[in-house]
């Protein structure tokens, strides 16, 4: 089906570039051997599907993908699942573009440097405009939108923006606009942000998306790369510095989800991460990922369709059951119960076991009587009989497992349980509140 709104003629000539090089500290361990847009979400996606989705959505098939830190899973998922979707014989492409070190031997060392070191690659396509996303966010746009916006304005650059609380303001740029929408001041990352003048407890942020009109782009990027006292950073130096001198506007962020509230997520914490996992069990969640007009695309392996079994009856029964819950291709729940919580692909929830308000990667083997409660356990990790998660923060810590501020436990890939006695919670199972 068509995706809506959407002319693919209009951005032929427009090159969207996704950054997909960040560390991801704050994610840790869940990024401790994969790029933050790698992480999966949802049970069957990675966070990276969501960025690239829109721009198939928004018909933008010439996509520059740069990668830096632990690339391998994030380069296995985009070969697996999304190189298939452009047509290099219709001048399509979806290039992954490790560090090219132009500069000093160094790998990227902010936005505008890297894009500045792929430069070659943005004058090859010699693009009308240049669509700069963030490959680590959550959210559904129609990037025509923001690009018509754009050529109607005539800026030089235009910014997707949104309002966020002043109180969440030191991670975002945020931006003082008149009354057209052109940007006044832009300032990175502070403390005492401007308030809108409609709602004082609410600042304009910046979404980290830009649309360039694309001589503008490589102009400011060879001047910034020539700059020793910047940190060759879109929000820190290119913008604020342009602001006086160039048109720059703000866009409006407009979802695709037709709800009353727009839906955006900047994951970047376990405690994020895992609230805009569990966004997704509501009975009417915000972000709708089952809209046919606006898909979220992704590399769905060949697993079997999910299973239940054992239909006991009362709170003690062996009964496998999901409530509330998004439960993944190939995952088998085998006399366990899950509430409120997002099983993935190939997962394994035993006898009697328990698992609420979890995140459980993909291999997964949760085995009889235990309780995950709370907690993001990744891929591949064995959880033997018994054994409670989530629910005691003294044991996990001395179990070696990161607890985040919300407290949400996280137990990381490959990870191997102590030996120990199980045999208190082999007995009757508690009921979970």
């Amino acid at each position: 089906m068509r995706s809506r709104d959407v002319d693919s003629r209009r951005v032929r000539d427009v090159v969207a570039v996704v950054l997909a090089g960040g560390k991801g500290a704050r994610l840790e361990p869940l990024t401790r051997d994969r790029a933050k847009p790698a992480v999966p979400f949802g049970g069957s996606y990675r966070i990276v599907d969501f960025a690239l989705s829109n721009c198939l959505n928004s018909g933008l098939r010439r996509v520059l993908m740069l990668t830096q830190y632990k690339a391998s899973s994030l380069d296995r998922h985009l070969n697996l699942g999304w190189h298939r979707f452009f047509c290099r014989d219709l001048g399509e492409f979806l290039d992954v573009l490790p560090p090219q070190q132009r500069v000093d031997d160094h790998w990227y060392q902010g936005t505008a440097d890297a894009v500045y070191q792929n430069i070659y690659s943005l004058e090859m396509a010699a693009p009308r405009l240049v669509v700069v996303l963030a490959g680590d966010h959550i959210y559904k746009m129609n990037y025509q939108s923001l690009i018509e916006a754009h050529e109607a304005s005539g800026a030089d650059v235009t910014i997707g923006a949104l309002p966020v609380p002043v109180t969440e303001a030191r991670e975002f740029g945020t931006m003082q606009v008149d009354g057209s929408g052109r940007v006044q001041a832009f300032r990175e990352k502070v403390a005492d942000p401007p308030p809108l003048p409609d709602s004082p407890g609410m600042t304009l942020a910046s979404m980290g998306i830009y649309c360039f009109s694309a001589d503008f782009l490589l102009e400011q990027l060879r001047l910034d790369a020539d700059d020793r006292g910047s940190r060759h950073d879109f929000g820190h130096d290119i913008l604020p510095k342009v602001i006086h001198t160039h048109g720059v506007q703000a866009f409006p962020f407009r979802d695709e989800n037709r709800k009353r509230d727009a839906y955006w997520r900047d994951v970047g914490t376990i405690d994020a991460y895992h609230e805009a996992n569990m966004d997704l069990v509501a009975v009417d969640p915000l972000l709708n990922l089952y809209d046919e007009q606006w898909p979220i695309r992704t590399h769905h392996p060949a697993y079997p369709p999910p299973k239940f079994v054992f239909a006991g009856e009362g709170p003690d029964a062996r009964r496998g059951e999901a409530t509330d819950s998004l439960v993944c291709p190939g995952a088998i729940v085998s006399g366990g119960r899950v509430h409120r919580s997002i099983i993935g692909p190939g997962v394994r929830v035993n006898s009697f076991a328990r698992v609420e308000e979890s995140i459980v990667f993909e291999g997964v083997d949760i085995g009889r009587h235990a309780v995950v409660r709370r907690a993001i356990i990744d891929k591949d990790v064995r959880v033997p009989a018994g054994v409670s998660i989530g629910v005691d923060p003294v044991q996990d810590v001395a179990r070696g497992l990161a607890i985040s501020p919300a407290g949400v436990t996280v137990v990381p890939k490959a990870y191997t349980f102590p030996a120990e006695s199980h045999a208190a919670s082999r007995g009757p199972l508690a009921v979970v509140s």
